[in-house]
């Protein structure tokens, strides 16, 4: 295909950039994300509120610019998998919080495709990438 380097930069740009926008919204907004996280009875509320700011940031980063890209797409899609089921369990919810859950739940399995997709490249090299850390 004469485009894939550039859909693949592409896809990685606008998948980083909502990775990047959440976990900077970890930090800014850390009392609302403590409080978020304390009535989901997650464990160590604030601890994890910027353990997982972290691993936003980083894998956005490393996605977005090819360093550890293996890594940073498996930290992304395991930040998924744990953080989906327990901070958008919609069906525990309320009638009106149930669909805004169902749709946070949702949006979340679509992001884990897109972090599984950059996962099935191996350590490839990519176009328009710093390529550091390839497998």
């Amino acid at each position: 295909m004469a485009f894939e380097a550039e859909f693949l930069l592409a896809g990685r740009l606008l998948l980083g950039i909502l990775f990047l926008y959440n976990g900077y919204n970890h930090f800014v907004d850390f009392q609302g994300r403590k409080g978020y996280a304390e009535y989901k009875d997650a464990p160590a509320p604030g601890v994890a509120v910027i353990a997982s700011g972290v691993v936003l940031v980083l894998g956005a980063a490393g996605i977005m610019l090819g360093i550890y890209p293996v890594i940073a797409a498996g930290a992304l899609a395991t930040f998924l998998i744990v953080a989906t089921p327990l901070f958008h369990d919609f069906w525990n919810a309320g009638e009106e919080e149930k669909q805004n859950e169902l749709n946070h739940f949702l949006k979340n399995v679509g992001l884990l495709g897109g972090t599984l997709v950059l996962l099935s490249t191996g350590g490839e090299a990519w176009g328009y990438a710093v390529n550091v850390g390839l497998f």
